[in-house]
């Protein structure tokens, strides 16, 4: 019998203790104007604590951090790109944004699939001593090669029994099918039984596009890799490949096309510290 995903903060419980784990589920996105668009397909997804790497690598092996395995995890997939501490990278942004420094940080992301990812989007999410989230930062990244970061500290506001409410301006080019007036509504359930990213993209007029995912917390067990790469075969084949043909969908059906902005945010904007600059 499917496990339903929780729906509440109370029912989803913490964080898991574990240095990693995994998240089965589903993508959905939904275009609602000028034309409407939907796809869904099954995902699963990679959660590592920033500070227990070593441990994460020794949990199956199957799994290997930083070198090239069934299922892998490199730093230098995330944040500057340079293999440099990710942990140092989220700190320095957080400082930046008026954030104290987490005593613990979960990155949710796309693992390396072998040898090969590419996450459209990864979400680190900080916690307190409490286990209370402090902060949330949205890593996006286009099929263009570029990377951006939305950094958002967590008010006592934002939370609710539903879940996390954050509000961002687009500030970074993602689909040459959406032009950049639009405005992000992020709705998150963080990591716990289960985990929901919601983002509802609006524009002037409205809503223009859901995108969501849902899944439900799976141990990282040389089982578990096994049972979801033999269901879901090829990973990053089938995001990057899903991400074009959707894209070649939308082209037929005439929806407007706008070109990457000449000063697109660029990967290799750094800050001393080593840390990309998110604007």
């Amino acid at each position: 019998m499917k496990r339903l995903c929780a729906t509440s903060m109370t029912q989803n419980g913490p964080a898991p203790a574990a240095p990693a784990a995994l998240y089965a589920g589903s993508v959905m996105h939904q275009r609602m104007k000028p034309s409407a668009h939907r796809f869904a397909y099954e995902v699963f997804s990679l959660l590592i604590d920033l500070d227990r790497l070593q441990d994460a690598g020794r949990m199956s092996p199957l799994f290997s951090v930083g070198r090239f395995n069934l299922m892998s995890f490199h730093q230098k997939d995330h944040g500057p790109r340079t293999g440099a501490s990710l942990r140092a990278h989220v700190d320095g942004l957080l400082t930046r944004h008026g954030v104290a420094r987490p005593a613990r940080v979960l990155l949710l992301g796309y693992p390396r699939i072998l040898g090969t990812v590419f996450n459209p989007l990864a979400v680190y999410y900080a916690f307190d001593a409490n286990e209370h989230l402090t902060g949330v930062i949205y890593e996006v990244r286009n099929t263009f090669g570029d990377i951006h970061h939305y950094v958002a500290p967590v008010d006592c506001s934002q939370i609710t029994e539903a879940g996390l409410k954050q509000d961002q301006e687009k500030l970074f080019y993602v689909s040459p099918f959406i032009d950049m007036e639009q405005h992000y509504h992020f709705r998150l359930l963080p990591p716990g039984r289960s985990v929901r990213i919601r983002i509802l993209e609006t524009d002037a007029e409205g809503p223009l596009l859901s995108a969501t995912f849902a899944g439900n917390l799976c141990p990282l067990s040389t089982s578990t890799i096994l049972r979801l790469c033999l269901r879901i075969p090829l990973l990053t084949l089938k995001v990057l490949g899903g991400i074009h043909w959707e894209a070649f969908k939308i082209w037929r059906k005439r929806v407007p096309f706008h070109s990457r902005p000449k000063n697109a945010v660029r990967a290799t904007q750094t800050s001393e510290d080593g840390s990309i600059v998110a604007r």
